[in-house]
């Protein structure tokens, strides 16, 4: 059984929008059973990592696998959030953490998931549909795209003048932001404990 907080690694692509609702929650103390170790990113461009240095967390680039699962057994890295990250995990790095990563998708799964179906392109494809309700779903990382166990979801409404941006943004403030946050104080919790 762990008494020290769970080590937790984000992962991003891109701007951290989720990155920076862990944070916050972080340091509100809304997750208290683990500590933000680790942001590692695909893409040395992303904002996301000007928003980890300004809270002194350390950051990484993902140049290869086997340098990026050294460095997670270096940190001793405990679990894994998917925070806006557009990779695909090698199912070596599914493997090693198995129900130890979870990912936040902008939409209610199983609808608008899968291959292609990421950031803007979500809610572009909700509209199209003309769906009236969409929503957040936080879930387990597995080798299948979105297809992991379903953790937590939150419905939005869709409103008659939306647009991919609109709907995009209220997706994240009314259901991703607080799924998230709430997902990884729980696993964090677990983990602690010895329960995962």
């Amino acid at each position: 059984m762990l008494d020290r907080k769970s080590k937790i690694c984000v992962l991003i692509s891109g701007g951290g929008t989720n990155l920076q609702a862990l944070l916050d929650a972080e340091k509100r103390g809304d997750i208290k059973s683990g500590e933000i170790t680790l942001v590692a990113s695909d893409n040395p461009s992303a904002y996301g990592l000007v928003r980890a240095d300004k809270y002194l967390k350390e950051t990484c680039m993902i140049d290869g696998e086997e340098e990026f699962i050294q460095k997670l057994k270096a940190k001793d890295i405990d679990m894994i959030v998917l925070a806006g990250f557009l990779k695909i995990l090698s199912p070596k790095i599914i493997k090693l953490y198995e129900n130890r990563i979870i990912n936040v998708h902008p939409s209610l799964i199983p609808s608008f998931c899968g291959k292609g179906c990421y950031g803007l392109h979500v809610h572009e494809k909700a509209l199209e549909y003309g769906v009236k309700i969409t929503g957040a779903t936080v879930h387990y990382v597995n080798e299948i795209t979105d297809g992991g166990k379903i953790i937590s979801q939150k419905a939005v409404e869709v409103l008659p003048d939306d647009t991919p941006k609109t709907l995009q943004r209220r997706v994240m403030e009314e259901a991703e932001w607080i799924l998230l946050p709430k997902a990884t104080e729980d696993l964090a919790y677990r983990i602690k404990k010895g329960l995962n």
